[in-house]
């Protein structure tokens, strides 16, 4: 059972301080969540250091299948996901099919994920509300239900482009309340001391199907039809439906429900406006997610207009980009804990890579990045949304995470048509390129935010001081400018408005 709102809320220790070496001074106590760093930047963080933080212990890259229910869970997923991309590929180019439009691609996509624009914080509500794997239990069927009638309609041979629109927006409107549901379902899976390596693994699952979905889709397509990949979406479905039912749900570690009362919503809206560590993550997931992931647009723009191919080299650039995907989501798994600067860095890299993409003149080039621009796609994403997860307070987090993922993904609406028109009107060039500056930019200013956040300041240092170390260091606000020290790693802790509570920032942002 959980421990109650009270005990998941309990503060982070502060750590004590220390001097340039970084050592604690004689006579400090020891602090218990000192790791001394890795090299991959894997400091705890605000992320890491939220209501249900474990301790920062190595964690295998597997670690969370142990656990019986979850890999019940991860099974089915791993069926419906491959059905789900499968959906993907086919329905991005039946759309194109029907009307030799990437701008009517880009609507379809909008259509899917304007109910989570719209509705979204809804969701999280009734996450927060509700028990989880009954939920669970009626959107998956829903989503299910959607894939048979459009192969219903596609193998009919009667499918309009209109049906494929009202489809895709019955499918948001399920995915409304699936997604904050599902997503905060893990927890309760495998408890705090895991949830970051399973956040990790669903992405590593997600990214796997993309593996074999677009190929499986690109062969149907090719040989029979579209309709064919919507089926076997549609049965997929039964896979997970299959999991729920057989879990153990005294082996479950339920979290507090909240309460039915007035103003849920903007509660929820509060507690993330008031904490830096879940806001600036937030704003820059939105940001990356409308901007700088219309990957359907783009790379059917590309194949089709750059490149003079088919259906059969779209689903291999998804299928390259699935891959470096999946190492990101992996490499991701075998973190103990998560850096806000390791998410801005990622965010700025996949930004860059985007960029090159959308100038290289060769298809073998492009083709390439694909991989390092899917694993820092993937490393940003796993990177925030764990660190989110974990900053939040259980009975918040339903509606954390619905906020969360409506900007993610209810961004669509605006960034498809816009990078649909911009790609339609001045090339796939173009519109890539549009993508790749707006992410790259925003990471930076929200890089400079969390950074002020912490109470850091950003210098540039063009030759060795007397701390020694050149180039751009984050180093506290207040420190005088004649004591020479190094860029220092903070964990500012502040008091929320209320008895007995506290909130990390943004986290260890050093250089």
């Amino acid at each position: 059972m959980s421990p109650g709102h009270g005990e998941d809320s309990a503060p982070a220790p502060v750590p004590a301080p220390r001097d340039r070496t970084g050592a604690p001074p004689p006579g400090a106590p020891a602090d218990p969540s000192d790791t001394g760093g890795t090299s991959d930047g894997g400091t705890s963080d605000a992320g890491a250091g939220g209501p249900d933080a474990p301790a920062a212990t190595r964690t295998s890259m597997f670690s969370s299948l142990r656990i019986r229910n979850y890999r019940i869970f991860a099974l089915g997923q791993a069926v419906s996901n491959t059905g789900t991309w499968m959906q993907r590929i086919a329905q991005d180019w039946l759309v194109l099919s029907l009307t030799g439009s990437a701008t009517a691609v880009g609507v379809t996509t909008a259509l899917q994920f304007l109910p989570m624009l719209l509705f979204g914080l809804w969701g999280g509500v009734i996450a927060d509300r509700c028990a989880k794997r009954k939920v669970l239990l009626v959107t998956q069927s829903a989503m299910g239900l959607t894939g048979l009638v459009l192969a219903a309609l596609t193998l009919s041979g009667h499918v309009h482009v209109t049906h494929v629109y009202v489809l895709a927006f019955a499918l948001g409107l399920a995915t409304v309340v699936d997604n904050p549901t599902r997503q905060t379902f893990v927890a309760e899976l495998v408890g705090p001391d895991q949830l970051r390596n399973a956040v990790s693994l669903n992405s590593a699952n997600f990214q796997s199907a993309r593996l074999v979905g677009p190929a499986v889709a690109g062969v149907l397509i090719t040989a029979v039809g579209s309709g064919w990949a919507f089926l076997l979406n549609g049965l997929s479905f039964l896979a997970p439906l299959a999991g729920l039912l057989l879990m153990r749900t005294d082996e479950m570690h339920p979290t507090e429900r909240a309460p039915r009362t007035k103003g849920q919503l903007r509660e929820g809206l509060s507690y993330v406006r008031t904490h830096p560590e879940l806001l600036w993550p937030i704003v820059l997931v939105g940001f990356v997610g409308t901007f700088g992931y219309n990957f359907p647009i783009w790379l059917t723009a590309f194949t089709d207009r750059v490149f003079d191919s088919g259906a059969g080299t779209y689903g291999l650039l998804n299928t390259l980009m699935a891959v470096g995907s999946v190492t990101g989501a992996l490499l991701a798994a075998r973190r103990s804990s998560s850096s806000m600067r390791l998410m801005v860095g990622a965010a700025v890299l996949f930004g860059l890579l985007l960029g090159l993409a959308a100038v290289t003149p060769w298809f073998w080039l492009f083709a390439a990045l694909m991989l390092p621009a899917g694993a820092m796609g993937l490393t940003f994403n796993v990177t925030a949304n764990a660190s989110v997860q974990l900053a939040s307070d259980p009975v918040m987090r339903g509606r954390v995470m619905s906020l969360y993922m409506m900007v993610f993904v209810g961004g669509t609406p605006i960034g498809g048509p816009l990078m649909g028109w911009i790609t339609d009107s001045y090339g796939p060039r173009a519109g890539l390129l549009a993508g790749a500056f707006i992410s790259a930019a925003v990471a930076v200013a929200v890089g400079f935010a969390l950074a002020r956040a912490s109470g850091l300041r950003v210098r540039v240092r063009v030759g060795r001081g007397p701390g020694g170390g050149r180039g751009v260091v984050f180093e506290p606000r207040e420190a005088p400018e004649a004591a020479g020290t190094d860029a220092v790693e903070t964990d500012e802790v502040a008091t929320d408005a209320g008895p007995g509570r506290e909130r990390r920032t943004a986290g260890r942002l050093s250089a």
